[in-house]
């Protein structure tokens, strides 16, 4: 294969309460922000991907994880060491009041959701750098919707849209593991054909991810048939 073909309550907030309140995170905290924070505090999810992950424990009816919980998976389970109480709730509310809450909006329709757009060189390594972001945010999700089960209960425009995005994240990778590959033949006209055909995968693993959390929205709102999804393998 060559590249052309391949175009609850935390701790945390019940020390707040019995402590002097100094300085609060804004709800409108940005984007930038929040990931200004995760690095500073070495989480090693990349925002992307911490993103998706969120969108897709906010669309899940599976048993469900609180935010605190969610949040704690991105350091393996256990939030960092912070200097203050403030500087816990700094971050805690820069990704629960801002970045969470953000989120919460594309369950509706009028607000669809969009993968990270960044501009790549059409080289190997642009190349490799856009299939590794979509990999990413597209095992992310999956990750979030699943939390620590094995299978869920989903609607069956879901569970549909969720056998999509798992085939899409192995087009991703088949994508990454040619354009690390020197061996694989590959021009620069081949590379721009496949960055543009990655748009377009774009924006199909978008509809489908808005399929999934809309799918999954309507179905809390109402009593729906459900099929047993079982934890996709992501290669």
């Amino acid at each position: 294969m060559n590249i052309g073909f391949l175009c609850k309550i935390s701790p945390i907030f019940v020390l707040e309460m019995t402590m002097p309140k100094k300085r609060h995170p804004p709800p409108t905290v940005t984007d930038d922000e929040a990931r200004v924070l995760l690095d500073r505090y070495q989480c090693a999810i990349p925002f992307h991907e911490v993103r998706t992950r969120f969108l897709g424990n906010i669309a899940s009816p599976g048993i469900g994880e609180s935010p605190i919980k969610v949040i704690e998976q991105l350091w393996g389970g256990k939030l960092p060491e912070f200097e203050s109480i403030d500087a816990a709730n700094e971050l805690i509310g820069a990704l629960v009041m801002g970045l969470w809450n953000r989120l919460t909006k594309h369950q509706e329709r009028s607000s669809p959701f969009r993968l990270t757009r960044i501009d790549v060189a059409a080289t190997r390594e642009g190349l490799a750098t856009l299939a590794l972001i979509r990999c990413q945010e597209l095992g992310g999700f999956v990750e979030g919707l699943f939390g620590l089960n094995e299978s869920i209960d989903l609607p069956e425009k879901a569970h549909h849209g969720l056998g999509i995005l798992a085939e899409m994240r192995s087009l991703f990778a088949a994508v990454l593991d040619i354009a690390k590959d020197e061996s694989k033949p590959g021009t620069e006209a081949d590379i721009e054909a496949t960055i543009k055909h990655m748009r377009v995968m774009t924006k199909n693993a978008e509809n489908e991810i808005n399929t999934v959390v809309r799918s999954c929205t309507l179905a809390r709102r109402q009593t729906l048939p459900s099929l047993i999804a079982e934890r996709p393998t992501l290669h």
